[in-house]
């Protein structure tokens, strides 16, 4: 359990920025062939996530170019907690910025054009604007892909493996056990551990919700 929140918050946690920044891209900025780039971004939520894992083994692996150039500084990705991670990222990122990009679709034309007018530069009205306007669609986002991040299997246990105490989450214990015999009534209790863990976050979700929408209306 301890092993599949890790994962959860420090995927969480790395793509934010990544999605922030993504979804600023598709809604604000003009830049030819955005259809699609936003088919590329949500592409993960399409494809199987075995075939996402494939994909990322061939790009990681010892024989892949992203591979090469880690080992050649001495990182190694494939088999370990941190192969998870990025499975868990690549799978829940189109939620996050699909969240964060509605947030930003719902704000006021007219607030921007304001901060124009008045000679805000564009990383003013960002950081005044843009970004306390979306925080509530940011935190939805966030909560989503730790949520889809706690139950990834697909993408996982090709890139990093179902390693015991290393890199095997909540989903690839379930899997082990219902694999072996006399294990269903551990698999059956990792599963309500799953759905109180998931219900856990929506309900903290729900709460910060909110909490935002009452200090919008004060």
């Amino acid at each position: 359990m301890e092993l599949s929140a890790r994962v959860a918050f420090i995927a969480t946690l790395f793509s934010l920025p990544i999605g922030f920044a993504t979804a600023y891209i598709l809604v604000f900025i003009r830049i030819p062939a955005k259809p699609l780039i936003h088919g590329l971004v949500n592409l993960p939520l399409v494809l199987p996530p075995v075939v996402v894992g494939y994909l990322l083994l061939l790009s990681l692996g010892s024989r892949g170019w992203l591979g090469k150039l880690l080992a050649g500084v001495g990182i190694h990705i494939i088999f370990t907690w941190k192969a998870a991670v990025i499975a868990s990222m690549v799978v829940g990122f189109p939620l996050l910025v699909r969240s964060i990009c509605i947030g930003m679709e719902d704000i006021d034309e007219r607030l921007l054009q304001a901060s124009r007018t008045l000679g805000a530069r564009w990383y003013d009205t960002l950081l005044s604007i843009t970004l306390p306007l979306s925080t509530r669609a940011i935190v939805a986002g966030a909560t989503l892909m730790f949520a889809r991040s706690l139950g990834e299997f697909g993408a996982t246990i090709i890139l990093a493996g179902n390693i015991p105490g290393v890199t095997q989450t909540i989903p690839l214990a379930i899997f082990d056990y219902t694999s072996t015999p006399g294990g269903d009534r551990m698999a059956l209790g990792l599963c309500l551990v799953s759905i109180m863990l998931a219900l856990t976050v929506l309900l903290f979700d729900e709460g910060l919700v909110k909490r935002f929408k009452r200090r919008n209306r004060q």
